[in-house]
């Protein structure tokens, strides 16, 4: 079905024309750079205009880069809605590696690392640890890996067994990124996700690969 051409649009266009008779709605009605109820609530992490603020991590010379220089990007999946399909083996084939989540490389990092496609690869932090499967891509910068969010949980022990994987620290056997990332908010007012704001490090996977756990249902266990 064709619905025609469409009309040139341009936001805030009656704004633009006339201010005082279409004002916006901000309390005064016109682009605010500063918030006056933003500033008076006097949050530490949210002032009420516009600054650069730190980050808790930030790659390429930023706060724990030393011990982790990698930036992990973990956005959203072209594959899938969030974790929506993960769970259909069919689907999965269609771009898992080894049947685990792809982790995206850049080729001299991977080269340097010993890393080929569809190598098994350990990525790691002081939060957490994950399996995943090597693609190689010229896409990426040096310095920065992509899993995409989404992605199943599946925690083993170090033996490989699903009982070991309550304990903290557990490798994700599948490769879910949320055991890297942050569990805080971009702050007090917004408290949206920071999960982009994530230090990694990886390696080649040399050990004995574990099953995935992500896909067997639940189980109990005693902590």
């Amino acid at each position: 079905m064709h619905f025609g051409e469409g009309k040139p649009w341009t936001r805030h266009a009656k704004f633009r024309e006339d201010p005082e008779i279409n004002p916006l709605g901000t309390p005064s009605g016109l682009i605010e750079i500063f918030s006056r109820k933003i500033d008076r609530f006097n949050y530490d992490d949210c002032k009420g205009h516009p600054i650069w603020m730190e980050k808790t991590e930030r790659s390429h010379g930023g706060p724990g880069s030393d011990k982790y220089p990698v930036w992990m990007q973990s956005c959203h999946p072209d594959k899938r809605l969030h974790s929506q399909m993960c769970e259909s083996k069919e689907f999965r084939e269609t771009y898992t590696v080894k049947g685990r989540e792809p982790v995206y490389l850049n080729p001299e990092d991977a080269k340097e690392r010993g890393i080929k496609d569809g190598d098994i690869v350990r990525v790691f932090n002081d939060r957490g640890q994950l399996l995943a499967g090597a693609v190689i891509s010229k896409n990426f910068s040096r310095g920065v890996i992509r899993i995409e969010e989404g992605a199943w949980y599946g925690p083993v022990g170090d033996d490989g067994s699903v009982e070991g994987g309550a304990k903290v620290g557990a490798i994700c056997s599948y490769g879910d990124p949320n055991t890297l990332t942050q569990d805080i908010g971009t702050s007090k007012l917004a408290q949206a996700c920071s999960a982009y704001t994530c230090l990694v490090n990886y390696e080649k996977f040399t050990g004995k690969v574990p099953l995935i756990s992500s896909f067997n249902g639940p189980i109990e266990v005693q902590i």
